[in-house]
Order: C-alpha cells, then structure tokens, then sequence
C-alpha cells in the first residue's frame, strides 16, 4: 500500500492560490489508492505551468517540447504497456501548440490517461489567450479582447469517438480524485479537462466564477453518446462536472500482433540486424 507523501517530491514554483496544488495532491492521491507502485507510472508532459508535474511527483518524468507531450507518451506506451501512462498538460500546450497531436491520437486510441490544467489562460509566457479562452476577455496582448470563439475540446473528443471524455474542477479535488482513477484504469485514450484558476492572468474565470456556476452530474448515462454532446456544449451559467461519456473501444497496441508476450523496451536489439535496410540507400 501507498500514502500520497509517497508520491509528493520536490518544492513547487506554482502561483499561490494556482489550481494546480490541488491537481498535484488529488493526482497523488489517486495513484496511492490505485496502489500504483512509482516506478511502473510514467508523467509526460510539454511546456507550461501544468507541465512542470513530473517534478513534483516521484514518477518517471519526461518533459517534451511545446505542444509535444503525446508523441513521447503514445510512444513509451507502446515500447512497454506495463507503464501507466498519464499526460499533464495545459490548454495552450494541449489544444494549442498540440492541437494536431491532440486530434491523432484520439484516432489512435493508445491506453493512455491526458489530464489537461484548464485555466482558459497562458500562464507561463504571462497571461496570452489561450484556445479556451472566453470572448472579450482582455489581456495585455488581446487589448480590445479575444476574438474567436473558444475550442470546445469535449464536443471535439466526442466527435472523434473518443472513448472517455470528462470534465473536473481543481475546487472539488475528491471528485477530481475519483475521475482521475477511472481514466487511469479505462482501457484506452481517457480525457479529462480540468478547470482551473489562474490568479495571476486570468481575473475573469476565477474560483469563485468557477464555484458559481460547476455542478456534478447525476444519474447520467455514460454511454449515451448524444446526451454526453449536449452536456458538453452546455457552458455558461451552469457548467456540469463529471464522466460525460465511458465506452472502451479497440486500442491502437491490441491491433499489433508483435507487440504481443515480451514488451520491446525489454527485447534485445542487435543494429548490425537491420544494416541491409540502410545500404539500400546508399
């Protein structure tokens, strides 16, 4: 068994009141009531205040590039299915910059968990809009305030046939918590975008706009596909939380016979076998 101090490590360089302390412990929670031992958990995750987790968590770390979280991650999964693998990342890093990264791998369907800090803001390059962002929002760069329309990255999911798409709030860590574990356990691509605030840049969606407005769902049916639509484009006033849609379907690894038995980051390789390929080019 494990305690949640043994997954916390390191001093965080977070924001006061940032919604992502209580990401951190409801993600360290989760993985200490899994019984997760550290080793066999990976954290990937790109460039921004959500994606400095993997050095808050004693985890296997990989920090990518901007934008760049799930290639690494798709790819250790792959390599070696007895890793759990989860993504942190933020609006911008995973809607943004890994927005084209963020539609394939939903296609592809590797057994992952993607957990995404939304604070509708970029918070480490000092508060830009970010894809989430609300119209009219003013920032330092978006003067006269944002103009487009905000990604809805639920609606997105649930269109590509995704196969778990939820939404949580950093104000509720032990509804995060549970959610958190059964994206860690489902069976394939498991999205969930948390909604957090960001004192520092984003006056407008703060907690107490948040607190105002979140309600947890009730006696919803997580494998009807229209009404997890509808909740996902209800935005506004009233703003559910919870598991909108769970239907596991056929991950990319199962459709690959030789990754079958032994994990290829445990098989031997010898370069000098595949030398004929490379003289081919020459």
């Amino acid at each position: 068994m494990y305690k949640t101090e043994d997954f916390l490590v390191g001093e965080t360089a977070w924001c006061p009141g940032c919604g992502n302390f209580a990401i951190r412990k409801a993600l360290a929670e989760a993985l200490a009531e899994l019984s997760l031992p550290p080793h066999q958990v990976l954290i990937s995750s790109g460039i921004g205040q959500a994606a400095k987790m993997p050095h808050y968590l004693k985890v296997n770390g990989f920090n990518g590039l901007h934008g760049r979280a799930l290639p690494p991650a798709f790819a250790a999964r792959v390599a070696n299915p007895q890793l759990k693998v989860i993504i942190s990342t933020g609006d911008g890093d995973s809607y943004g910059e890994g927005g084209n990264h963020f539609l394939h791998n939903i296609r592809r369907n590797p057994d992952i968990s993607h957990f995404i800090h939304n604070n509708q803001i970029y918070g480490l390059t000092k508060g830009q809009a970010s894809p989430t962002s609300e119209p009219g929002m003013i920032t330092e760069v978006q003067s006269r305030g944002v103009l487009m329309p905000p990604l809805n990255p639920l609606a997105l999911a649930l269109v590509l046939e995704a196969g778990f798409v939820a939404r949580c709030f950093s104000g509720e860590r032990e509804h995060l918590k549970e959610v958190m574990k059964e994206a860690i356990h489902f069976p394939g691509y498991a999205l969930v975008d948390i909604l957090q605030p960001c004192p520092s840049f984003n006056k407008l969606n703060t907690f107490r706009w948040y607190k105002e407005r979140v309600f947890k769902l009730e006696n919803h049916d997580t494998t009807d596909w229209k009404a997890a639509l509808e909740l996902a484009r209800q935005w506004g006033d009233k703003i559910p939380l919870g598991i909108f849609y769970k239907v596991p379907r056929p991950t990319y690894e199962s459709s690959l016979p030789f990754l079958e038995g032994e994990p290829l980051a445990n098989r031997s390789f010898d370069p000098l076998e595949v030398a004929h390929i490379q003289e081919e080019f020459l």
